[in-house]
């Protein structure tokens, strides 16, 4: 993949090729094939490079650190992850939450996570005053000891370290305006990396192995862009599952991409939790606040509880074992314990339990999903590093270091395109303009029609090409003046 795969002659001393921006001529479209398209490949894949590329760069940096962040937060917390001994048994969950309960007691307890491992930790999350959207205070208790180790802000199961990282990656920390930055490099990474594998394995070489393996031969510009091909190659398949996976968290297309799921009916589906003669939207108090006749109160909150200890232990005879993590009893709703082990083979299944008497009220098997809903199960989970662990983790390492190795060698073929004769500044050329001339019609409409289809679908992608055209509209306008004027 290259950011100007432009035929390799010795041109560091050729003339500036920007000035009389030529046609593509009379015969442009007898021609059809690849012969017709990779001129429009080339034209693409240089601009989608040039411009898209510190975007790439910057979302590879951060999310090398993001892939990083969970080794760190181990050693950073590792406190209050685990326990300075083992003990013969765990001491009941109530008892845990009692303690827990004790050290934070402004906090209301929203749900507890039993030490998945021995020597871990139990985390009880609470819902505190002060904390932002989507934070939570979670306490974390030795199971053996009922001591708290200490307290902190979380984000889901991210510890500080890892939420302020995951921020990092998603919006540079610039709140709802930033997410768009990693939108964008979302939507133009697949068609940078795949129009990139389409040049690469199009290019004429004399020897196959040149395809997979960098030509060591190879001097200046043609070494550069055996580098940046056959790393490209190797990558592509990652970048391309990065970018479609990014897309779903995204806010445009990931709402396009919600909507067609749904429709396709893979819509991750939800275990059923609410008691029997609860209103719908029960978790609501008081809503609306304004009762009229004929309306019926919502039901008060459960007052027989068989405790937590029981409804895990029910939610543990119906199969669910791996990494527990228990949602406690809400207005009109039951437990719901899930299990949270992501790593392959996943264990995904969950129950509720009613508290009234512990018996089990629904259950959901992973097994059960719709295919879509475990696809995009599987691509965040592959997305943040967990299904394969720490080799999933130096995956994503790698696939950012590659990232960043292709940003600059791009880069650095464009500069060595630059013309060297004249004193005045200048940088590489780009591939001619009306390479889109030489496409057949039957072609070039369905082109046309797909890449608009693709671009309302990711709107990121549209939009940006839409700018990307009115400027190099206007640039072609001003270097026909120029010619006319010369």
């Amino acid at each position: 993949m290259s950011l100007d795969e432009i035929k390799d002659v010795p041109v560091r001393d050729a003339p500036e090729p920007d000035a009389p921006d030529a046609p593509a001529g009379p015969t442009a479209r007898t021609k059809g094939g690849w012969s017709a398209l990779r001129p429009l490949l080339l034209r693409m894949h240089f601009y989608a490079g040039l411009l898209i590329a510190p975007v790439l760069f910057l979302a590879a940096t951060t999310g090398l650190l993001y892939a990083g962040s969970w080794q760190a937060e181990r050693i950073l917390y590792s406190d209050q992850l685990t326990v300075d001994r083992v003990g013969d048994a765990a001491l009941p969950l109530g008892q845990q939450v009692k303690a827990a309960q004790g050290a934070a007691p402004d906090g209301k307890v929203l749900g507890v996570w039993p030490a998945p491992e021995a020597d871990a930790t139990t985390r009880v999350i609470m819902e505190s005053q002060g904390l932002g959207e989507g934070e939570t205070l979670t306490v974390f208790v030795d199971p053996y000891t009922a001591d708290v180790r200490g307290q902190l802000t979380t984000a889901g199961d991210a510890l500080p370290l890892r939420a302020w990282l995951s921020e990092f990656h998603s919006s540079l920390q610039l709140g709802e305006f930033g997410r768009n930055y990693s939108e964008l490099a979302a939507s133009w990474l697949w068609v940078v990396a795949l129009g990139g594998l389409a040049l690469w394995i199009g290019r004429r070489r004399s020897r196959k192995a040149d395809l997979v393996v960098p030509d060591r031969k190879a001097t200046g510009r043609r070494r550069t862009l055996s580098w940046h091909g056959t790393v490209g190659l190797w990558a592509v398949v990652g970048l391309v599952v990065l970018s479609a996976t990014g897309l779903t968290w995204s806010k445009y297309a990931g709402e396009n991409i919600g909507q067609l799921q749904d429709r396709l009916g893979g819509a991750t589906p939800s275990v059923a939790a609410k008691l029997d003669g609860a209103a719908a939207g029960g978790s609501d108090e008081h809503a609306g606040h304004v009762m009229t006749e004929g309306m019926e109160m919502p039901p008060p909150a459960p007052t027989a509880d068989v405790g937590i200890d029981r409804a895990v232990a029910a939610a543990r005879a119906a199969g669910i074992t791996e990494s527990l993590r228990v949602t406690l009893p809400a207005q009109g709703k039951g437990y719901v314990i899930k299990e949270a082990d992501k790593q392959v083979p996943v264990h995904l299944d969950a129950v509720a339990v009613d508290p009234a008497d512990g018996r089990i009220m629904d259950e959901l098997r992973f097994a059960e999903y719709p295919l879509l809903a475990k696809l995009t199960r599987f691509g965040i989970d592959v997305h943040m590093g967990l299904t394969f662990g720490i080799a999933n983790q130096i995956a994503l390492a790698a696939l950012a270091v590659a990232v960043m190795f292709l940003v600059v060698w791009g880069y650095r073929m464009w500069w060595m395109r630059r013309p060297t004769k004249e004193r005045r500044l200048s940088v590489g050329r780009p591939q001619p303009r009306g390479a889109w001339r030489r496409l057949p019609v039957t072609t070039l409409l369905p082109l046309a029609c797909v890449v608009a289809v693709v671009g309302w679908f990711v709107p990121m992608l549209g939009i940006s090409l839409l700018v990307f055209l009115a400027g190099d509209v206007a640039l072609g306008f001003v270097a026909r003046r120029r010619a006319k004027a010369a």
